[in-house]
């Protein structure tokens, strides 16, 4: 079965040969035959030079026969390593690029849908509206409380079923529901599903979708209410305007007609959906804007104006943990003012609307706004932050710990690898000396934080946290200069992969900073784990 790791595929062979991923075939030929010349058992006497050679060998081996061979080299650089041990068959009918990873992407999915298969999913919100101006008339701080609930479960590989029910209560008065929805999918694009409800809507519907082409998603359906007997009809056509943004048309014909316009564009960064919506009996408007400030926090900005409503909303939220988000946001519209709390959990939501205030006053409504804010950066740079460094730092002596024993064999081999390319290295970096070209003076590979600590202690003395996260590489880069005094490490590599590097903190992120002397003068310059690495260039010089 194919387990596929998350993140960018495998390249440490083009590392180890020291190729670019778009080599050619006689580029990777010229650079095995390089390597072979240095790692060859045969040309060492010594046993345990010879074991190093011979293990280094293997994979310079292993690198050369998989690079050269067109479909393996295909399957490699799409999904690395896990790609060719995943018990895909090679031959003549997995010839083309486009058709190995189409068949990659099927057992991808089958793993997935068999996942899908044996959970039952749930989810369900929470809502309660508190009100400050009831609970200042005596009336009670609860104004309303409304539940949902809902559990899928894919009873095989075309059939799923899903229950909910929801209560509602406001004031004295409230009611709830139930529905059962069954999905059947027809074929790879067309899809029906027949829905029941009782209760609050008790009606009867089927609804049926069709993907049109690869860009374009059509769905109808139509439903009819056992209460009176009315028929509403539904028409949704969303279509993928480009990777990153689709758009919509919804038109409901019924008791309560209207047409409605969306869009939605999700980046890395950045998150924007609006929507116009025009009825027989209303009419309105939609838009909002995510920043994500990092991986952990985001801030939003958003508004709704029409018939019945006009309301402007500012607010952020943070990642508690990999499930659980919490969010804050400040509205003011002409319903009043009010801060809404939310807590997502997974699939679960607890969502807290306070209203603070009926009426628009100005120093209020800038107090409701400046308070909450003050207080935030307050706790998060004397709490929050705080915590998380602390927390961080215990994850990664954690990691340490656990990996000690992984880094410490890396390391082991990383240092017999660099006494193999020892009288080389040298060897080139005398020549440059004498030309007074290129020439590699320091050059360390680690842990970002602990190479940017390492760069900032006033004193040069051993920090053992320090340096047990970093990797001396100055004789492997100088066995790399070329004969015209240049070097480079290609783009979308992970260096660790390199002949006489290793990991020694898997798991953190890396970089890598090299001082070199070039016609007498000096620079340094530092480089992530992936990024291009080019020398010498002026625009390095110290």
């Amino acid at each position: 079965m194919l387990d596929i790791k998350e993140g960018p595929p495998d390249k440490e062979l083009y590392a180890l040969l020291h190729v670019s991923p778009e080599a050619s075939d006689e580029e990777i030929r010229k650079a095995y035959r390089q390597w072979a010349q240095i790692y060859h058992p045969d040309k060492y006497q010594d046993s345990q030079m010879k074991e190093t050679a011979t293990e280094n060998f293997q994979r310079i081996c292993q690198a050369y026969e998989i690079l050269t061979d067109e479909t393996r080299r295909q399957i490699y650089d799409i999904y690395g390593m896990e790609g060719l041990t995943s018990g895909l068959e090679l031959g003549p009918k997995l010839s083309k690029a486009e058709e190995i990873k189409e068949e990659l992407e099927r057992l991808r999915r089958r793993k997935e849908q068999e996942n899908i298969y044996s959970h039952v999913r749930s989810s369900g919100s929470i809502l309660t509206n508190i009100s400050l101006p009831n609970f200042l008339q005596g009336d009670g701080i609860m104004k309303g409380m409304a539940m949902s609930t809902d559990v899928q479960s894919q009873l095989s590989k075309r059939v799923a079923v899903a229950i909910g029910g929801n209560m509602v209560v406001k004031g004295n008065a409230g009611g709830g529901g139930a529905t059962a929805v069954l999905r059947h999918q027809i074929s790879p694009a067309s899809s029906v599903e027949f829905m029941a409800s009782t209760g609050l809507r008790s009606i009867l519907g089927v609804q049926t979708s069709r993907q049109l082409s690869t860009n374009s998603t059509a769905t109808m359906g139509v439903s009819v209410s056992l209460r009176d007997g009315s028929i509403n009809l539904s028409n949704t056509w969303s279509r993928q305007l480009s990777q990153s943004s689709n758009g919509n048309i919804q038109l409901v014909l019924g008791m309560e007609s209207f047409v409605a316009v969306g869009w939605q564009r999700k980046e890395e960064k950045r998150s924007a959906a609006g929507e116009i919506k025009i009825g027989t009996s209303s009419f309105g408007a939609s838009a909002h804007y995510t920043h994500r400030f990092s991986s952990k926090s985001h801030g939003r900005f958003g508004g709704r104006v029409g018939s019945s409503n006009l309301e402007i909303e500012v607010g952020g939220g943070r990642k508690l943990s990999r499930f659980s988000t919490v969010r804050m946001v400040y509205a003011i519209g002409i319903q009043g003012i009010l801060w809404r709390f939310e807590l997502h959990r997974g699939d679960q939501k607890l969502i807290i609307p306070v209203l603070l205030s009926k009426s628009l006053n100005p120093v209020f409504a800038t107090g409701a706004f400046m308070i909450p804010t003050s207080l935030y950066f307050l706790i998060k740079t004397y709490f929050i932050k705080p915590y998380y460094l602390k927390r961080e730092k215990q994850k990664s002596l954690e990691n340490m710990e656990k990996t000690s024993a992984e880094v410490k064999e890396a390391r082991s081999a990383a240092e017999k690898a660099q006494q193999l390319l020892k009288t080389v290295a040298n060897r080139k970096k005398n020549r440059q000396v004498e030309i007074n070209g290129l020439v590699i003076l320091k050059a360390v590979y680690g842990n970002k934080k602990a190479l940017n600590k390492r760069q900032t202690m006033e004193q040069q003395a051993n920090d053992n946290a320090v340096d047990s996260q970093v990797i001396d590489v100055t004789l492997p880069l100088n066995f790399l200069v070329n004969d015209t005094g240049k070097l480079k490490l290609h783009e979308g590599i992970k260096k660790s992969g390199i002949m006489g590097f290793c990991d020694p903190c898997p798991g953190e992120p890396k970089s890598l900073h090299v001082e070199y002397s070039y016609h007498g003068e000096r620079f340094e310059v530092t480089v992530d784990d992936y990024e291009e690495l080019l020398i010498p260039q002026q625009s390095h010089g110290i």
